[in-house]
């Protein structure tokens, strides 16, 4: 049986990434490693995108500024390393 670092590392995600994802789905990170991966291979960057950006915005209403600021770094990440992310969705 794979770990979930296995599997995290045969990703091309970052854990801050499927930490987000985890979290805006309500899904267990192993879960969240999958659906990442799934959306990368079908091009679906801009909902990983979208997943990210709905988190930063809950922990501004929140008044949680550390994860905002953890949370604005993973997009700024995600970002730089998929940039098919920002096309506009048509």
């Amino acid at each position: 049986m794979l770990t979930y670092s296995e599997c995290l590392a045969m990703s091309d995600l970052t854990d801050d990434e499927i930490d987000a994802i985890a979290e805006h789905e309500h899904i267990e990170p192993m879960i969240a490693v999958a659906l990442g991966q799934y959306l990368v291979e079908r091009h679906e960057e801009t909902e990983i995108r979208r997943f990210i950006m709905d988190d930063i915005e809950i922990a501004k209403q929140c008044g949680d500024l550390g994860k905002m600021v953890v949370r604005q770094h993973t997009l700024v990440q995600f970002i730089q390393t998929h940039p098919e992310a920002c096309r506009s969705s048509q």
